[in-house]
């Protein structure tokens, strides 16, 4: 199964907005598809949606996006660009496992984890960062363990786990990175006081070409977890997924369709493509 697994970020009604700011700050930037409701975008040839869903649900530091830049000029501009007002959640400073690395809440309430090192390292310049806090801390070697069950094509690269001088609990993993579906993934523990945990405000999107997949990842991801309405879900560790025909696009592009398209897939939670086709 081929999959495509990409992020999709709420805004309350500037996803457009957004998408060219991060455009501006990041360059290689193409949008793919829009309409009223979402903006498919490109950085770097890696694919972003951005969400216009209303007040309900804003992103915060449970997932982040780190991103690897080559250049010292290149990511001191970025850092700049994204905090222009944003606030700082690590100073952009000199770290063990960077020369250069900072992490921020941009204008809009996304996180971006900035690192200058090497692309060949890194594999892909974003990656999704994903923070197990309060009752989840301690959980992310399972979840990478079930994720990497689920997806073909998956492996963990790596943990490393805190040890008793790092000041969280000795044994939960600081740093791990796993694919799936051979894109690169991140993953830690904080058992620190956080005030957040996953929401809606950053889901994962998986396409499908097929109801077959649909209902595979579907079973999978909602096993002691939560359905959510049009193709959104909760798995058991708290993380929103959206699972998506990829022919979604293409039917909500036709103007004598579209409406009823999603008059159809409001009524949906598991997405049944037929369905859709015949709307």
């Amino acid at each position: 199964m081929k999959n495509r697994i990409y992020p999709c970020i709420w805004y309350t009604d500037q996803a457009k907005d957004a998408a060219l700011f991060y455009g501006s700050v990041f360059k290689k930037f193409k949008i793919t598809f829009e309409n009223q409701f979402v903006v498919n975008f490109e950085l770097h040839g890696q694919t972003f949606m951005a969400m216009n869903g209303g007040p309900a649900y804003t992103p915060n530091p449970s997932i982040s996006f780190f991103v690897v830049f080559e250049s010292s000029s290149e990511i001191e501009q970025a850092w700049n660009q994204l905090l222009d007002g944003g606030s700082t959640l690590m100073p952009f400073d000199q770290y063990d496992w960077s020369e250069k690395y900072g992490w921020l809440q941009d204008r809009y309430g996304v996180n971006w984890q900035l690192s200058l090192g090497r692309m060949e390292e890194a594999g892909q310049k974003f990656t999704p960062s994903l923070m197990f806090t309060r009752e989840k801390a301690g959980k992310a070697v399972e979840a990478i363990k079930h994720y990497t069950s689920i997806f073909e094509n998956s492996s963990i690269v790596g943990i490393l786990n805190y040890s008793k001088a790092d000041g969280d609990t000795e044994g939960f993993v600081k740093h791990a990175q796993f694919k799936l579906n051979h894109q690169v993934f991140m993953a830690m523990d904080s058992s620190l006081d956080h005030g957040f945990v996953f929401n809606e405000g950053v889901s994962l999107v998986v396409e499908c070409d097929t109801q077959e997949q649909i209902d595979y990842y579907w079973k999978n991801l909602t096993k002691d977890g939560a359905e959510g309405q049009c193709g959104w879900l909760k798995d058991k560790f708290g993380v929103s997924w959206q699972i998506i025909p990829a022919v979604l696009k293409e039917l909500m592009s036709m103007p004598d369709k579209s409406e009823r398209v999603i008059q159809a897939f409001l009524q949906m939670k598991k997405f049944d493509i037929e369905q859709l086709k015949h709307a």
